[in-house]
């Protein structure tokens, strides 16, 4: 997902796609959902043994849920979504609550590692009174998976990042997303236009009926926060609680394309916070006392691995996909200035360890970057002239060249899709309507920028905005900021909330690492909700929200 800065009626006509289907999928959809929620909740989930090539803890258990490939056909062809729970421990005398469900995501990020995060501290009160669900959206992992190329393909070896591409490097990577999405196509075939965000809303009312809920708990991050407010939009009266971590801007005018521009604007503004505290710990990692000094480093290390990739694998473009997710995190923060201060000084160990490539990991990555464009792809309209592509972002990537042009080359294949396109939604709900909901936001969040939270929140009648005052990792919940928490515990376990607007203040910032604190550099994720690219793979594309 990213977002936008200028955008002028030129790009407005040449926006295009073809509408398959009414923003609400029309009354046959409304009627599929009926039926496939019926069933799944004469069926249930038999929950069991999860299966080996899940790769999860014995303490899981899994099972699966069926839900028609297309709503309007709701007797035609199934899929199955793999589902997983950890039930409620009802340790403290917690009064159980049901399930709470949760998605990571992406597109593309999968959910089925979440029930574990019970065994954090700052889970177990919640933990004790919900059982804590998880799920593999379709497309992702086993449910229904999409591929649009060959997995080996991800690793072949260093690539570039020019900030400001030459014309002819341009037609490589215009030739490269056409080619993606003839790939995701041939390999889909028909049911690839049916993996978008409005099903996605529609599985999970499925879902919530298989658990046997009457009213759905969710908790949705990130991209995850988009289609549970479509979900709000289209049932609001099957919601209990809802929680929205790092909420994405659900305005129909800004699904994806615009919200895409966004993202690059906020990302610079990110990369400026990593280089200021790089700065600030100067002894600590000696490359520069200044954000413009650290960033003339960077740019020395991204020269020199451009004449002579670090052990034959890092190139400019895996640096720049590592710093990036440094824009997701602040506990990225750390072990990636030491590896680039290392690298600098003679030792590329510790960046080949954090930039080089995870070939155990490309069959799970090459799935999430396919469930993320067809999904992105799928949901809404798309320049289809690459001269729109290129006039926004060029003048984006003057003030914010950090980012921007990585994005368009991971959702350029929307220019070239072959499936139809879904009329966005209008996420809005008015008085009584929808229970009390709550959005989480950090300030200064770059993969879904504040304003998105904001834009929720007025959509959303009787919604409430917590907000984490001068912050920006992406997904607040759960984490370690003691305050967010607590508005978060109050809201699951009492459907208590602030009327309107919350603050809370930023998460203290992370402490140097040094070569003597830390032998090895960190690629864990922080111990948040919030799902950065790929399902807590390390991020190889920019734009995940």
């Amino acid at each position: 997902m990213r977002a936008a800065v200028l955008y002028g009626t030129v790009g407005a006509v040449l926006l295009s796609g073809v509408t398959a289907a009414p923003a609400a999928g029309g009354t046959t959809a409304v009627v599929g959902v009926e039926v496939a929620a019926r069933r799944a909740a004469e069926e249930g989930i038999r929950f069991g043994k999860c299966p080996a090539k899940e790769g999860l803890p014995d303490g899981l258990r899994c099972g699966t849920v069926k839900v028609p490939l297309d709503y309007a056909r709701p007797f035609g062809r199934q899929i199955s979504l793999t589902v997983s729970r950890v039930e409620a421990t009802g340790k403290g005398r917690v009064p159980r609550q049901g399930a709470l469900v949760f998605n990571p995501g992406g597109p593309g990020g999968s959910g089925m590692y979440f029930p574990l995060i019970g065994f954090l501290p700052q889970w177990k009160r919640i933990a004790a009174a919900y059982d804590l669900v998880g799920y593999a959206p379709r497309g992702v992992g086993r449910s229904a998976p999409l591929s649009c190329q060959d997995p080996e393909r991800l690793h072949q070896g260093p690539s570039p990042a020019p900030a400001h591409p030459s014309t002819a490097y341009k037609k490589q990577q215009i030739a490269r997303a056409k080619a993606y999405a003839l790939g995701c196509a041939q390999r889909a075939g028909s049911a690839l236009r049916h993996y978008h965000s409005l099903n996605n809303a529609r599985d999970l009312d499925v879902l919530r009926a298989a658990l046997g809920e009457h009213r759905l708990t969710f908790m949705g991050a990130s991209y995850g926060t988009y289609f549970g407010a479509l979900y709000a939009t289209l049932f609001p009266s099957r919601v209990r609680r809802m929680v929205f971590d790092s909420a994405v801007n659900p305005d129909p005018e800004r699904i994806w394309y615009r919200n895409n521009l966004d993202q690059s604007s906020a990302f610079e503004g990110r990369w400026a916070d990593f280089r200021r505290w790089v700065a600030k710990h100067h002894k600590v990692y000696r490359l520069g006392n200044t954000g413009q000094k650290v960033l003339r480093s960077y740019e020395r290390a991204a020269a020199r691995l451009a004449a002579r990739p670090a052990g034959g694998k890092v190139g400019p473009g895996q640096l720049q996909s590592t710093f990036l997710q440094a824009a997701y995190y602040d506990d990225y923060w750390p072990q990636r200035a030491l590896a680039l201060s290392a690298y600098l000084r003679g030792d590329a160990k510790p960046l080949i360890q954090l930039a080089g490539p995870y070939p155990e990991a490309a069959v799970e990555q090459e799935n999430a970057n396919a469930v993320y464009t067809a999904v992105e792809c799928n949901d809404g309209p798309w320049p289809t002239d690459f001269r729109v592509w290129d006039r926004d972002n060029t003048r984006l990537a003057r003030t914010a060249p950090f980012e921007t042009w990585d994005n368009v080359w991971t959702n350029l294949p929307c220019a070239y899709w072959p499936a139809p396109r879904q009329r966005p939604l209008d996420v809005r709900t008015g008085p009584g309507e929808l229970p009390p909901t709550l959005i989480l936001a950090a300030e200064r969040d770059a993969a879904a920028p504040y304003e998105g939270a904001i834009a929720l929140h007025r959509r959303l009648w009787g919604s409430v905005l917590v907000t984490e005052r001068d912050a920006g990792s992406h997904g607040v919940a759960g984490g370690p900021n003691t305050c967010v928490n607590a508005y978060l515990e109050a809201y699951l376990l009492e459907g208590r909330a602030p009327d309107g607007r919350a603050a809370c203040a930023g998460r203290p910032e992370p402490k140097p690492a040094s070569a003597r604190s830390a032998s090895t550099p960190s690629t864990q994720r922080p111990a948040t909700v919030a799902a950065a690219p790929a399902a807590g793979l390390p991020a190889p594309l920019a734009g995940r929200g």
